[in-house]
């Protein structure tokens, strides 16, 4: 599924499914929500805390599945192409960053 793909699938289930979107600013605060609850699952999985019975529930998947829902359904809400958007962000990031992790002393080991 290309990128495009996702948002118009998305779409088409909040249009027959979710009645409408919600507002952009509950979008947002949902997707910091789920993100959120991404971090406990790297932090617990990675990191060094470890899993409480109430973690047992979340699935790193499913919840970087959340995190892409919501933030295609902020991309229609706004009108973002996420498939330009990205092209141009790694091109950005190509042209200002070509050189600069290659020669981060943090970097190389």
């Amino acid at each position: 599924m290309t990128i495009e793909e996702a948002q118009k699938q998305v779409d088409d289930w909040i249009k027959k499914y979710g009645v409408r979107y919600f507002s952009e600013l509950t979008n947002m605060a949902i997707l910091t929500e789920e993100v959120g609850e991404l971090a406990r699952i790297i932090a617990r999985t990675y990191g060094d805390q470890s899993f409480k019975n109430s973690d047992k529930k979340y699935n790193l998947d499913d919840e970087m599945a959340d995190v892409l829902w919501v933030l295609l359904c902020l991309a229609n809400q706004t009108g973002v192409n996420l498939t330009d958007a990205l092209k141009k962000n790694i091109k950005k990031k190509t042209e200002r960053d070509n050189e600069r992790h290659r020669k981060n002393k943090k970097l190389i080991k």
